[in-house]
């Protein structure tokens, strides 16, 4: 390598290196220190705490499969709601792995005696495949099997579901909205 060729390279790498820290490394940190200082519980995961342990994180979706319990979305990752396998499942619509899968959802819904129409979310899996939210129609379908389930009168199990509608925010982005997890921990509180 020739002396003006060490020279020409010197400054470019010197710059690759730098920026390498100050981006790949500096920038990083120093993020992630100011978000878990002016935002700690959301740059935790926005974990939800109950009596020191871990329940569940208010950003993934977690499978309930008890009558006495909101079901969610169903989830694309394979085993639950795996974050580290997040994905769509790229089912074409006439694939028949998601035609089975997508009757097996309906008919036991069917079995748990709903009727008429279904509201897609119940059947079908979001994009990243840990949804933690369902659509106010999918909560207010599933009320009179968790009412009986649990011995409540139907209203008060429809009023904690009404009152559990996230609404979009400023009102404009995003759909009306019931985090599952939320939602069965307060019907967890309710008394009969």
């Amino acid at each position: 390598m020739t002396e003006d060729l060490k020279t020409a390279l010197r400054p470019a790498l010197m710059l690759l290196i730098a920026f390498a820290l100050l981006l790949g490394l500096a920038y990083p940190l120093a993020m992630t220190g100011i978000g878990k200082v002016l935002f700690p519980t959301r740059a935790n995961g926005s974990l939800i705490l109950e009596r020191g342990k871990v329940v569940g994180s208010a950003l993934i979706g977690q499978s309930f499969t008890s009558t006495r319990y909101f079901h969610g979305r169903p989830s694309a990752t394979g085993d639950g709601y795996d974050a580290a396998a997040s994905s769509g499942s790229n089912l074409a619509p006439n694939a028949k792995a998601l035609i089975e899968r997508t009757q097996a959802d309906i008919a036991r819904i069917r079995e748990s005696g709903v009727t008429g129409d279904l509201p897609a979310d119940l059947v079908t899996t979001s994009a990243s495949g840990l949804d933690p939210h369902i659509s106010p129609e999918a909560t207010f379908l599933q009320v009179p099997r968790i009412a009986e389930a649990r011995e409540l009168p139907a209203d008060r199990v429809m009023a904690l579901a009404k009152a559990s509608v996230e609404q979009p925010l400023l009102g404009l982005i995003g759909e009306p909205r019931v985090n599952v997890l939320m939602l069965n921990r307060a019907l967890d509180r309710m008394r009969p």
